[in-house]
């Protein structure tokens, strides 16, 4: 029972700290300035960067990355500072 609970409360804890950025479609940005920008600042790979930019232009927004508020705010500040829309969820 105790291992039990212990389990369930790792991964409420790791469910709630876990958090989304998200990046929103534009009018501005090119293809390549949104793919290069997730490869330098998130640290996708090319394909990975590629999929996520598609999904970004057809659905209007793509989760991009998840991991904990700290990490996501510098890759957030980061893509705002090259001009692309970005929140953490």
């Amino acid at each position: 029972m105790e291992t039990e609970t212990l389990v369930e409360e790792q991964v409420v804890e790791k469910l709630v700290d876990e958090r989304n950025l998200i990046v929103f479609n534009d009018d501005v940005n090119t293809f390549d300035h949104v793919i290069e920008s997730l490869i330098k600042v998130c640290k996708h790979d090319p394909i990975q960067a590629e999929q996520c930019t598609h999904i970004i232009h057809y659905k209007g927004k793509c989760d991009v990355k998840s991991g904990h508020y700290e990490a996501l705010q510098v890759m957030c500040t980061g893509l705002l500072d090259r001009g692309i829309s970005a929140e953490i969820h």
